[in-house]
């Protein structure tokens, strides 16, 4: 993984976490383990699915579906 691929998934599960303490209502600690516990973040570390690629929001989507909200 280069240097510029490890800062886009950091760029989006940045997102991701603020996204999920204001939906779910969680603390910083629980939206972390939501996140870094999904298999969207797993997805996201797979740098040959393309998905840091991607906007913030439309991660953030595969992550509700995942999680049903």
């Amino acid at each position: 993984m280069t240097n510029d691929e490890q800062f886009m998934i950091e760029c989006i599960t940045t997102e991701l976490i603020s996204y999920v303490m204001r939906d779910f209502h969680k603390d910083m600690e629980e939206a972390m383990d939501m996140v870094y516990n999904s298999n969207t973040y797993t997805k996201l570390l797979n740098t040959k699915s393309g998905l840091y690629y991607q906007s913030p929001l439309y991660v953030y989507d595969l992550f509700k579906e995942e999680f049903s909200l």
